[in-house]
């Protein structure tokens, strides 16, 4: 038995972040209904990687009953009231205030079903001034300040991926559990509410802190801004690593197994990690011209050998043939995709997952390998 088998999840979602919560509670059995649009979810048509069909589509909606249903007509409203009446949980990340206009105001639902577990995604919360904005994951990138920590001394930049629609993915899926795990103990629903921007606050707590300190952090790459080295040094045949030290026993190990400089920890502009951040150039090139002077593979065992934490700076051709990449294979409308497994193994519970569904078609039944 899947842990979350029994649950029924209305998901009154689009885009991101409430289909990646929504997808993560399918996977553990809970049988979402999907309610789109008769065009469907737009993010459908974002773009066509995947078969022809939308990547972020064919990653977040496995497992899930896509059900047509016309909100903007009595009759589909009068269909999700009684969705709504069977079901454990009711997300939904659409315009702030769009549910209140069409009569499924939380504080009636919850009145009218006190076991309902309702969570809302949002840009920016139900108050403040900002409360009727438009957020999307870039939009929140910049207005949180996370863009202006990244990327490189020319400008922010922004982060390569949906970084603010998955970490409000799955800060709904955390407090979706919490809630359902309460519910067990009292009877109680919930009214849940979780915002975009707060969640991208509350991720930059240390650069904040640190800026209200006096130090602000700057735009240095792949570059750590308190700790060196710390950063891609490329090897002689031009393949780029990125090492990380950081300790003063893993500098040392790095100066004389790897430098070959036994006593340069002893040097005063290198003998503490303040030391050698404040004489980070310095640093730096004396590890980078070390690592000029060797290969790719004579730099991976000389590091593997010391027990220095690296890493290749990969690309996504790169992560494709990854030998610790975990993929899950995926029933499509255009065939089986196969993709990136979700990262919880819980061992003895191996799973299948459920189907990408067509407009208004129900997925493959959710099963159990074996």
């Amino acid at each position: 038995m899947l842990p979350l088998e029994g649950i029924t999840v209305v998901a009154v979602e689009q885009a991101v972040a409430a289909p990646f919560c929504s997808s993560r509670l399918a996977d553990a059995g809970a049988h979402v209904i999907k309610i789109e649009r008769p065009e469907g979810d737009f993010a459908r048509g974002y773009d066509a990687a995947a078969k022809g069909q939308s990547s972020y589509f064919v990653w977040l909606n496995r497992g899930k009953d896509s059900r047509v249903v016309d909100l903007a007509k009595p009759e589909g409203r009068a269909e999700l009231e009684k969705l709504i009446a069977s079901a454990d949980v009711l997300l939904q990340n659409l315009k702030p205030g769009s549910m209140d206009k069409m009569g499924f105001a939380r504080e009636r639902l919850r009145n009218d079903y006190p076991k309902l577990i309702c969570c809302t995604i949002t840009g920016y919360g139900d108050s403040g001034p900002y409360a009727d904005r438009k957020a999307y994951d870039l939009l929140i990138q910049a207005e949180s300040g996370l863009a202006s920590i990244t990327g490189g001394p020319d400008g922010p930049s922004r982060v390569g991926m949906s970084i603010v629609d998955v970490a409000t993915g799955a800060t709904a899926h955390a407090a979706i559990l919490e809630a359902l795990i309460k519910r067990g103990r009292t009877g109680e629903g919930a009214d849940i509410r979780i915002s975009m921007f707060d969640v991208m606050a509350d991720w930059l707590t240390v650069p904040l802190l640190n800026a209200e300190a006096g130090n602000a952090p700057k735009r240095i790459g792949l570059a750590h801004p308190s700790i060196a080295p710390y950063g891609v040094f490329t090897s002689k045949d031009g393949k780029d690593i990125l090492i990380s030290i950081q300790s003063e026993r893993e500098w040392t190990t790095l100066c004389a197994k790897v430098l070959e400089q036994p006593a340069l920890p002893e040097d005063p502009r290198f003998n503490t990690m303040v030391a050698r951040v404040r004489n980070r150039a310095l640093t730096d090139g004396i590890v980078a011209e070390c690592f000029a002077a060797l290969s790719r593979n004579e730099l991976l065992a000389k590091l593997a050998a010391a027990d220095i934490a690296f890493a290749e700076v990969n690309s996504m051709a790169d992560l494709a043939v990854h030998p610790h990449l975990r993929r899950i294979e995926v029933s499509t409308p255009n065939g089986t995709v196969s993709y990136p497994a979700p990262a919880a193994i819980v061992v003895g519970d191996d799973r299948r997952y459920g189907a990408v569904p067509a407009i208004g078609e129900a997925a493959s039944p959710h099963q159990r390998k074996g």
